[in-house]
């Protein structure tokens, strides 16, 4: 009698313990991720081969439990965020997944033309519709369109931006019905929807269909170059894409046979910019062997990526040097008069 109860209250801990693991707090938990090599998800047709690696840099996010709220509260380098700094308002789970897929497509297409204007060669675009990143509820569009279709007609004409498109639902008046073309998984559909005013009182005056989106567009370049990240989202490996690309056009092999990490955003115009879990990433880099990592400088802002990162290297005690970079331009230099690897 007395096993049968002790077997009842383990039974009992037991299945409080799994069901509170799927309690899931207003947290966002991030710890060090990995360190991937580029030239295995970077193909350029016909590209140059390095003798080093770039790597990009990650981190591991999600939702906290009470256990890994717990566990970041005494382990070093794992960090809790208040979901309100991760989610924009009113954002579901798959509206901020297709988010930060998108960002790391955008990352993609900047990265693609930062390397290829610097390796001389000309890029054009084609323009492909606007992509709903978010749907405003209690307005016309929610139940009709969701997070990822792809609209690409607005009352049978085809516009070429997205402001092209919200300029001319933002001059029709309220309770005027447009059709709109849209793609969803490889299907085509039309659905009729209602201009309404906004209910916010930031936008109280103007109309719409309740949507947010972006450009939908494409680089076409030769030689051709694929891009293979599967799940991994965000903007943050935008500047590591484009030094791998141009390693892949150009002749003179940048990594000079180092392990090279890295991190940041890269704008069209070169520009690398700052990114969250430096310290996470600068740890990740580490234990995947990187000889060098490349860090964003901010122009030398006190609180910069860079500043932070120097302190986890010292904090870690890695041999691992962290090289300053504001410009797609500076790493390309720096990695030039570098000295090939003994």
């Amino acid at each position: 009698m007395k096993n049968t109860k002790i077997i009842r209250i383990l039974l009992v801990t037991a299945i409080l313990l799994l069901a509170s693991s799927f309690y899931y707090l207003p947290y966002y938990v991030s710890k060090p991720g990995m360190a991937k090599e580029l030239e295995p998800i970077i193909k350029v047709e016909d590209g140059f081969d390095e003798e080093g690696n770039f790597m990009l840099t990650t981190v591991r996010m999600g939702r906290a439990n009470i256990y890994s709220y717990l566990s970041a509260k005494f382990m070093d380098y794992v960090e809790l965020y208040p979901m309100e700094d991760i989610r924009a308002k009113d954002e579901t789970d798959e509206e901020y997944n297709i988010r930060q897929l998108h960002l790391m497509d955008t990352s993609k297409i900047a990265a693609i033309e930062v390397a290829y204007k610097k390796a001389g060669i000309p890029v054009d675009y084609r323009y492909n519709g606007v992509y709903v990143l978010h749907v405003v509820p209690e307005m016309p569009a929610e139940g009709k369109l969701k997070p990822g279709d792809r609209i690409f007609k607005v009352d049978g004409f085809e516009f070429q931006s997205s402001e092209e498109f919200i300029n001319y639902v933002s001059g029709l008046k309220a309770g005027k019905q447009i059709l709109l073309a849209y793609e969803r998984e490889e299907q085509v559909n039309e659905v009729s929807v209602n201009v309404e005013e906004f209910k916010d009182d930031e936008n109280k005056e103007r109309v719409g269909i309740g949507i947010g989106l972006v450009d939908d567009k494409e680089l076409i370049v030769k030689p051709d170059v694929k891009v293979k990240t599967d799940e991994i989202g965000g903007p943050s490996a935008g500047f590591m894409f484009s030094l791998e690309i141009y390693n892949q056009l150009t002749e003179l092999d940048l990594t000079k046979g180092y392990e090279i990490a890295g991190t940041g955003t890269i704008s069209p115009d070169g520009t690398v910019g700052k990114i969250g879990g430096i310290e996470q990433k600068v740890i990740a880099a580490d234990h995947a062997g990187a000889d060098i990592f490349l860090a964003p400088n901010e122009n030398g802002a006190k609180d910069s990526n860079y500043q932070a990162a120097v302190h986890t290297a010292k904090d870690i005690g890695t041999d691992m040097k962290i090289i300053p970079i504001n410009t797609f331009a500076d790493a390309v230099s720096y990695l030039e008069n570098l000295k090939p690897k003994k």
